[in-house]
């Protein structure tokens, strides 16, 4: 696929085309709301409907990790869909309809964007988002910078957006590498409640021991502060990658989607055997995972 062309960036769709299109969503989304319609449509609320508006946003989001323009198509369609069947909810509750959302986000757009729709200057995108902040802060009267962060974020996301609405007002350390120190501390920490001696036993990663079952903690108030401590290292790390312009929330997504197909090619691998993977050992396991590893190395290197 070729490099998009910036001088065609901002050129706005066929208007005709689009209101003709988002017109027929509307009104294919209001016959499945009518008396003659479906009856499930029918009986959604705006709070029954939560569970599928927070499902088609994953998938969008696995479609968007795939490159599949096609599966890209779909699933914002569908989250769209989501869009129109809540304002059309609302509509028929007496409470709101699709043109003040569309009113609201218009409006929203041109007074966050002053530099654009009025006089004001910025010169980076940081500036940008300083000033969205402060906007944001005037128009809904709020006490805190954390007000409006939704409660149900996912806890990765909810403390990069935390930690960076606290940077933007320069709660942060002057350099980011000082962040390598503030980890070394929290492990550290965590160390003290986890070992007798609070030391981290010096244990190379290998898979040729026997497996030693892990201990349970009985002791209530010591599993507080060990959950306590993990907290304190996760947030660290997030810290760590905002400060590197990377997402932790979609590291971990490709961490976990990386693991996960990477234990796939073992079950594979295995049934081509005959076998499965439950009977395999810890150490066949392992050959296969970098077997795996270096067939995608070798993969993800050809021209």
């Amino acid at each position: 696929m070729s490099a998009p062309d910036p001088s065609q960036f901002g050129k706005p769709p066929d208007l005709p085309s689009v209101g003709a299109a988002f017109a027929r969503l509307c009104e294919v989304i209001a016959k499945l709301r009518s008396p003659t319609g479906c009856p499930w449509d029918r009986q959604q609320t705006l709070e029954t409907i939560k569970p599928f508006t927070l499902e088609e946003t994953y998938e969008l989001l696995e479609a968007i990790d795939s490159r599949d323009d096609t599966a890209i198509v779909e699933e914002l369609g569908d989250v769209l869909l989501q869009v129109v069947l809540d304002a059309q909810i609302g509509r028929d509750e007496q409470r709101f309809g699709i043109e003040q959302v569309l009113d609201v986000i218009t409006r929203k757009m041109i007074e966050r964007h002053p530099h654009v729709f009025d006089t004001a200057k910025v010169h980076t995108a940081e500036e940008v988002l300083t000033n969205w902040d402060r906007a944001k802060q005037h128009e809904k009267q709020r006490d805190s910078i954390f007000d409006g962060l939704p409660a149900a974020l996912p806890a990765l996301a909810r403390c990069t957006r935390i930690s960076d609405k606290a940077a933007r007002v320069g709660y942060d350390f002057p350099h980011r590498a000082m962040l390598f120190d503030k980890l070394r501390e929290e492990i550290n920490e965590l160390s003290q409640e986890l070992f007798a001696d609070g030391q981290i036993p010096q244990m190379a990663a290998s898979v040729e021991m026997s497996p030693v079952p892990d201990e349970p903690i009985t002791d209530t108030a010591q599993r507080d502060r060990i959950e306590s401590e993990f907290g304190d290292v996760l947030f660290v790390v997030a810290n760590l990658a905002r400060r590197w312009k990377i997402n932790p929330e979609e590291a971990l997504r490709r961490s976990n989607a990386k693991f996960e197909r990477r234990v796939r090619f073992i079950e594979e691998a295995l049934q081509a055997q005959g076998r499965s993977i439950r009977d395999a050992t810890l150490q066949e396991m392992e050959e296969l995972y970098q077997a795996g590893k270096r067939q995608e190395s070798k993969a993800n290197s050809r021209p």
